[in-house]
């Protein structure tokens, strides 16, 4: 960023109702980087607060050639924007306008200027828009973060009722594992999440809604396939394919394996859970899964009878966040549903 400082004295200027302050009378400009990765931090002096306010000012100037007819426009008195227009290039040491009898002229660096200037304000309009749209009632956006296992049939279900009240409400959808989501939803990228186990956490909210058993999952010719019901202490010598570390449900397998009385031998880790049962079908293990949206074939689903083997299922914000409304008209509707998300 260059700075105000040594800018040079005596730059030919356009008259402005003879308002003409010295160049160089103000403080260097700078915006100073924190650390490494971290957003620059723009000084109360930067360029960006100096010249910001003045700009659309800038613009109506260049537009009208005329400071009268801009000053009529924005309703500010012609005096005024006179003065503003003369720090404005006091503040750059840039002439930007030529005098020509009652109007004013782009001189070539005021050209340049006012490209710049025309496309950072087009950028500042587009986001205010986008906020604006994100947070309007009947067409606003939700980000909404979910567990891979209720992306097949759930969620969809849930936005496709969701929406019948509310067809114009926008969604960005997020799909990933319990920690994975629990870091995006403190980050401000998600609004809401569908997770399990529940988090317990002083920073955020959660609300069980549901909660959904799960299965002792083995190949189709297993001996325990001939069963409907099992212990899990029962699967305790077998090779368990389960999910990776970070997982609710890995989290939860091993808190029901320890309370079943074993440690179990994992033969495989993986990140899905359709990927799990295709592995139990070609025989390399059994696995503890939730159900299945479509019955997989090669393998049986037994009922686990001890210990009781369930997930939680709870949606899950940020404490003292404020919400658009379409965020909070969709949390009410999940909320709505305590006792039969997943039905």
């Amino acid at each position: 960023m260059h700075k105000g400082a040594g800018l040079h004295a005596g730059v030919h200027k356009a008259s402005w109702e003879g308002v003409v302050s010295p160049v160089g009378n103000r403080k260097d400009i700078s915006v100073t980087s924190g650390t490494s990765g971290d957003a620059p931090h723009i000084d109360p002096g930067s360029w960006a607060a100096v010249l910001t306010p003045r700009l659309a000012q800038f613009v109506a100037v260049a537009r009208h050639e005329h400071v009268t007819r801009a000053a009529g426009e924005l309703g500010v008195p012609q005096s005024t924007l006179s003065r503003a227009m003369a720090r404005l290039e006091d503040d750059l040491g840039v002439a930007l306008f030529a005098r020509r009898g009652r109007t004013v002229a782009l001189t070539p660096a005021g050209r340049t200027f006012l490209g710049s200037v025309e496309r950072a304000l087009g950028s500042v309009e587009q986001a205010a828009e986008a906020v604006r749209a994100d947070a309007d009632p009947a067409a606003g956006k939700v980000a909404f973060g979910f567990l891979h296992t209720l992306g097949s049939e759930t969620v969809p279900g849930l936005i496709r009722s969701f929406r019948a009240d509310h067809p114009r409400v926008r969604f960005s959808l997020v799909q990933t594992y319990g920690e994975a989501m629990i870091e995006r939803l403190r980050a401000g990228d998600l609004d809401l999440c569908l997770t399990s186990p529940v988090p317990d956490a002083p920073d955020l909210v959660a609300r069980r809604l549901d909660e959904q058993r799960l299965r002792l999952v083995v190949p189709e010719e297993h001996p325990l396939g001939r069963r409907r019901r099992v212990r899990l202490a029962e699967a305790a010598q077998e090779a368990f394919i389960t999910l990776e570390p970070g997982y609710g449900m890995r989290r939860i397998f091993d808190a029901l394996c320890a309370e079943a009385g074993f440690k179990p031998r994992i033969a495989f880790e993986g990140e899905e859970a359709e990927t799990l049962r295709g592995l139990v079908a070609a025989g390399l293990g059994v696995a503890l899964l939730p159900p299945p949206a479509v019955p997989r074939p090669g393998v049986r689903e037994l009922a686990v009878s001890r210990p009781r083997a369930v997930r939680e299922i709870g949606v899950a914000w940020v404490d003292g966040r404020p919400d658009t409304p379409p965020v909070a008209a969709f949390r009410a509707f999940l909320l709505s549903r305590r006792g039969r998300l997943l039905a």
